[in-house]
């Protein structure tokens, strides 16, 4: 099971068992996550899903989808993504397999359980398995060792289930071959297309003005909007006011010695011969033979640059391969590990890592190092400055703050203050969003749209700066009078008819096509002349076009039976009516170099599909409620 793991480590399943393992906790959790509480979200086939193992769940993807977006995470993300329905399908999924796996009687052994974790690398030091750093990283994440082994081994226990479910998937040669013709197949049409802004002159009633504006009202609501006074409290306009003495600066450096340390790097340069990601044994060989002859023309004499730009397969080949200076931690393994294990002016023997085989020269080795106070002191002043003036700058805040309250009105306050108090005008999250007012950003960041008439805000932090805000006025959304918006209207209804238009000369002209009529002299009714695109193939963009997936796929369809396609297709620029030419397909002789790729790739999408298929089955003959609260929206 095992090598099931190692030799699998890139496909669907193992990549969804380590997020598990990660996460274990969440998903899989032991002890007080195991009791059955009566506040729950949901029962599987009588088994308790909690409340607590809800709210961690769903936690844990808001967190994540902020780690990825940053700052462009907000309110409407949760909306878009669903979490709430996602958190709950999570949980009773993994309820799920686990009772099947409880059915089956999987187990997974102690030994087993040994190896894999004593293979994880944040639990290692310097290769092998460390109790201290073990105890370490799970404290970091707020684990214990019984909780993350026994979520370690619930995960081996899935894995053990999902490939008992896939084992029997197989791929013949004749499917790996249809799927190499159809991905790799290219067609070319000719094609005319009627482009909307080609049409002029277009007129219409103010009848029908109000019936589009009657049907198209909600896109013409306005958004939510506030006005609202605010202070910002800069921590470089309290530099003035700092105070510092030799002793602070003396004690931040004895406290933060570490701070002050330059650990061991290495200046090295190295040659590589890459093997791509899934090489078989003989490419890796090929790859390592020519790392071989490299070696032995440098032991011949041969300048090891000039060898790198010849033969190298990395960019820092046109530096000569040299790669600068690096501590051994930001190195892949074993590369790291052999590069600070060589002397200056040595040049190993060929290294494999997952990129290929290195040959690596130590041209410089940096000894750890410690600055002095003195080399120090500048950098630890400006910090201990930035530290007390950003202090300074939050109690200021919150004198402001507290006076607001207490006065329940920030002009007020910040008068009696001394402090300078700024006020927008009426602007909507949209107008911020396209703003280049820092202000109007940091106003979004503080939640001024979540806030109602009159209410003073907390004190906020807002990158650098702290922020109070006082909402003065807000405009709710509504949908306004014809009246108010005709001239957006007018341009929208005019944009309208311009596409009925050419659907409808569109239209025509494919059925005066079907009907027998010549291509070319009905196109030129239309003042249109064809044009060929050329080969292209699924996914690729389209000659002068570019990138039309709809256009793409219709074009795809066709053949010297069925020609053109039975509507027309609407692209970002109009509609086009295609002409199907020739289709052609990739060599025969190159299905031998792919066929064990495609092999690979279309087993883990049929064991997926094979997966997923299960467990819908397992889900609907299993008795799931889900309590009221928890059920989508």
């Amino acid at each position: 099971m095992l090598d099931f793991m190692r030799k699998n480590a890139g496909s669907w399943m193992i990549k969804g068992i380590l997020g598990i393992i990660v996460v274990v906790f969440i998903f899989w959790g032991v002890g007080s996550f195991r009791s059955h509480h009566a506040n729950k979200a949901a029962t599987v086939n009588g088994e308790v899903i909690t409340v607590k193992e809800y709210q961690e769940a769903y936690n844990n993807l808001v967190e994540q989808i902020k780690a990825k977006l940053g700052n462009n995470f907000n309110e409407e993300t949760l909306k878009v993504f669903n979490f709430k329905k996602k958190a709950i399908d999570d949980l009773i999924d993994k309820k799920l397999l686990a009772q099947e796996a409880k059915k089956l009687k999987f187990r997974v052994t102690d030994n087993e359980l040994v190896q894999l974790i004593g293979g994880i690398k944040a639990f290692q030091r310097d290769g092998v398995f460390n109790r201290k750093e073990y105890e370490r990283a799970l404290s970091r994440n707020h684990m214990v060792p019984d909780e993350f082994e026994a979520s370690v081994r619930d995960s081996l226990i899935m894995d053990r289930l999902i490939s008992f479910i896939t084992s029997s998937v197989k791929v013949t040669e004749n499917e790996a071959l249809e799927w190499f013709n159809w991905k790799g197949a290219s067609v070319n049409i000719d094609y005319v297309l009627f482009n909307p802004d080609k049409y002029n002159n277009i007129n219409f009633s103010p009848q029908e003005l109000k019936e589009f504006f009657d049907k198209n009202k909600e896109s013409y609501r306005t958004e939510k909007k506030v006005k609202a006074a605010y202070v910002l409290f800069e921590p470089d306009a309290f530099v003035s006011q700092v105070k510092l003495d030799d002793k602070e600066v003396k004690e931040y450096y004895e406290n933060k010695i570490d701070n002050f340390t330059h650990p061991k790097t290495v200046e090295a340069s190295h040659i590589l011969c890459k093997v791509n990601e899934g090489a078989n044994a003989s490419e890796v060989e090929a790859a390592k033979q020519k790392a071989d002859n490299v070696l032995k023309m440098i032991k011949e004499g041969q300048p090891f640059e000039e060898l790198a730009k010849k033969y190298s397969d990395c960019p820092s080949k046109a530096n000569g391969g040299h790669l600068g200076a690096f501590e051994k931690k930001v190195m892949v393994e074993p590369f790291a590990s052999k590069a600070f294990s060589m002397k200056q002016g040595e040049i190993s023997e060929p290294v494999l890592t997952k990129f290929g085989w290195h040959i690596i020269k130590i041209d410089k080795i940096n000894k750890e190092s410690t600055f002095s106070l003195i080399e120090a002191e500048n950098e630890i002043r400006k910090r201990l400055i930035g530290e007390k003036a950003k202090k300074l700058a939050y109690d200021e805040a919150e004198k402001v703050c507290d006076m607001a309250i207490n006065m329940n009105d920030l002009a007020k306050a910040s008068t009696k203050s001394g402090v300078k108090i700024k006020t927008t005008d009426f602007f909507s999250k949209r107008d911020a969003s396209n703003a280049t007012d820092a202000d109007k950003q940091a106003l979004i960041e503080s939640g001024v749209f979540e806030m109602s008439d009159k209410e003073i805000s907390d004190i906020k932090e807002i990158g650098n700066r702290y922020c109070v805000v006082e909402v003065i006025k807000t405009k709710l959304p509504k949908i306004p009078d014809l009246k108010d918006v005709a001239e957006a209207v007018k341009v929208d209804l005019s944009k309208a008819k311009k596409w009925e238009k050419a659907k409808k000369d569109a239209e025509d002209l494919l059925s005066a096509l079907k009907n027998g009529k010549d291509f070319i002299k009905e196109c030129l009714k239309y003042g249109l002349t064809p044009s060929e695109t050329g080969f292209f193939g699924r996914n690729e963009s389209i000659g002068t076009i570019g990138h039309e997936p709809q256009l793409s796929d219709a074009a795809f369809k066709l053949s010297n039976s069925k020609r053109f396609a039975e509507t027309p297709v609407k692209g970002k620029n109009g509609y086009y009516v295609m002409l199907f030419k020739e289709r052609i397909y990739p060599l025969a002789q190159d299905f031998g170099k792919e066929k064990e790729k495609i092999i690979k790739a279309l087993i883990e999408q049929k064991k997926e599909n094979t997966f997923s298929s299960w467990l819908a089955k397992v889900k609907n003959n299993s008795e799931i409620v889900i309590e009221k609260e928890f059920l989508e929206p």
